[in-house]
């Protein structure tokens, strides 16, 4: 069946995906999930998370914190500019693990890894500067993922928050 017969080159919803997919033997998945692996390595590093992390989040969490702080050890600290650069990257590792977990509190465990050390790399983080606006975007997002947590939760969170 060809779901693309008028030349459309848009992707099905994944809906009709799942449809599909449930129709596939297992060893047929197996072939796909392996060739979407090789194809892109985010699709590899969800598939590492969903297999052998997701299970153990507190691990998961341990694994991640390191690798900030590897990637934090690494910051070109001699010049503004390519510190900035660093933080981005680091910024965007950050959220592409959080996207891999989905959990509010992995979320917020993250973030609040990444403000603290954005705060002790000192740098100025004045509001209207570009680091500035990071640190608050970040610190908005922490907030906004703390307000869907538990009541416990929240007042630990806050009480780390207010500590950054």
């Amino acid at each position: 069946k060809d779901h693309n017969e008028a030349g459309n080159m848009k992707p099905v919803t994944l809906n009709a995906l799942k449809q599909e997919l449930s129709l596939l033997p297992g060893e047929e998945l197996i072939r796909l999930c392996l060739r979407l692996a090789k194809f892109k390595k985010e699709n590899k590093e969800l598939l590492d998370y969903l297999l052998f992390d997701s299970n153990f989040e507190p691990d998961f969490i341990g694994k991640v914190k390191k690798e900030i702080d590897r990637l934090y050890g690494d910051v070109n600290r001699s010049n503004l500019y390519y510190a900035k650069k660093s933080f981005r990257k680091i910024l965007r590792v950050t959220n592409r693990y959080i996207r891999y977990s989905g959990r509010k509190q992995t979320e917020v465990e993250l973030r609040i890894h990444y403000c603290r050390h954005l705060k002790q790399s000192g740098f100025p983080l004045r509001s209207g500067t570009v680091l500035g606006n990071m640190f608050i975007n970040e610190m908005g997002k922490i907030r906004m993922a703390v307000s869907t947590l538990h009541e416990d939760l929240q007042h630990d969170y806050n009480r780390e928050i207010d500590g950054i």
